[in-house]
C-alpha cells in the first residue's frame, strides 16, 4: 500500500481519533497533518512493520501530548465560576422538543474530556475505535494490564462524575 492509498483509506479515521482525543476538530486536523508528515518520511519502514494503524495512532497520540507540553499552547479561555450552573448544549428539533439522547451524549463527552490523558486515550481507543487491549497497549506503549487498569479507573471516574452531575 502506498502512502497516498493509506491516507485516502484511513485519513478520516485518524482525524476522528484525534478529535476524540482533543475535543477540537481543528487541532485534530493539525495533529494528524503533523503525524502524516512524519510518517511520510518513514513510510517504507512503517509499511514493512506489522500494523501501520498502530504506528500512526501512536504518532497522533504523541503529537497530542506534545502539543499540550509546549509553553505557547497554554490557552486560557476564561475564568470558570464553580458556583455557576453548568451549561449543557442540546439539540432542539423543529417541533421545539429537546433531543434527550443528544444531551446525554454531550454531557458524557464533557465528562470524558475531563479524564486524564491516558484514561481518555484508553476510553477512546476501546469504546470508540473498538480496539482490543493488546492493540491499545501497543499504541500506548504499555502492558495490557495497564490498559485494563486505566479503563477501570476511567469508568469509575465517569460513573462517579455522572452520578454527581445527574443527582439533584
Amino acid at each position: 500500500m502506498t502512502f497516498e492509498e493509506y491516507v485516502a483509506a484511513r485519513g478520516q479515521a485518524l482525524v476522528r481519533f484525534a478529535a476524540l482525543l482533543t475535543g477540537d476538530e481543528h487541532r485534530a486536523e493539525d495533529l494528524v497533518q503533523d503525524a502524516l508528515t512524519k510518517a511520510y518520511l518513514r513510510w517504507a519502514h512503517i509499511r514493512r512493520g506489522d500494523d501501520p494503524d498502530v504506528y500512526l495512532r501512536r504518532l497522533v497520540l504523541n503529537a497530542s501530548r506534545s502539543w499540550w507540553r509546549r509553553r505557547r499552547n497554554r490557552e486560557v479561555v476564561g475564568i470558570v465560576d464553580i458556583d455557576a450552573p453548568r451549561l449543557i448544549f442540546v439539540d432542539i428539533d423543529e417541533s421545539g422538543a429537546v433531543d434527550a439522547e443528544a444531551a446525554e451524549r454531550d454531557a458524557l463527552w464533557r465528562l470524558i474530556r475531563d479524564l486524564p490523558d491516558q484514561q481518555r486515550a484508553v476510553v477512546v481507543l476501546r469504546y470508540y475505535e473498538d480496539l482490543d487491549d493488546p492493540t491499545i497497549a501497543r499504541i500506548l506503549d504499555c502492558s495490557a494490564v495497564t490498559v485494563r487498569t486505566h479503563a477501570m479507573r476511567a469508568l469509575h471516574r465517569l460513573r462517579a462524575a455522572y452520578q454527581e452531575a445527574t443527582t439533584p
